[in-house]
């Protein structure tokens, strides 16, 4: 993670896109973002950033860290132009899911995009806040 620019979460639902068949399948490209604003995210990735995965609708939790590994292209989905797709692969799971729940009750994440904009697909975290997920995804619930 030294290395990383910018830190993001990435949603799927599960039954759609799992994180379990993320690591099966060892990488895969992110598609089908039709809001212009998380477009917007996924054009702002490096190579080398990492993400937060999200399963949302039935879950809801971040799950894993993933990183990316191409930057955005044309989404291979759509011949429409103004859609891109980016490349990431799995870095690990989280000792434990991390719900969001939990992520609205600890204040050190009031502001995280994902609590005040939570239908965005793709958001940029700060730092502190992948650190802080990291933090509670490695703690032993309780």
């Amino acid at each position: 993670m030294a290395g990383a620019r910018n830190y993001w979460l990435i949603k799927s639902e599960p039954s759609a896109y799992s994180w379990d068949d993320l690591v099966r399948d060892g990488w895969t490209y992110w598609d089908g973002i039709r809001n212009y604003e998380a477009r917007n995210n996924l054009r702002r990735m490096s190579t080398g950033d990492q993400v937060l995965f999200y399963h949302s609708v039935k879950g809801v939790a971040v799950v894993g860290v993933a990183e990316v590994i191409r930057e955005h292209y044309q989404d291979p989905t759509t011949a429409d132009e103004r859609w891109c797709a980016v490349d990431v692969k799995p870095v690990r799971p989280l000792g434990r899911q991390v719900r969001l729940k939990e992520i609205k009750k600890n204040p050190r994440l009031a502001d995280m995009v994902l609590v005040r904009r939570s239908r965005l697909s793709v958001c940029p975290v700060t730092p502190h806040e992948f650190k802080e997920v990291l933090a509670m995804g490695d703690k032993a619930s309780g």
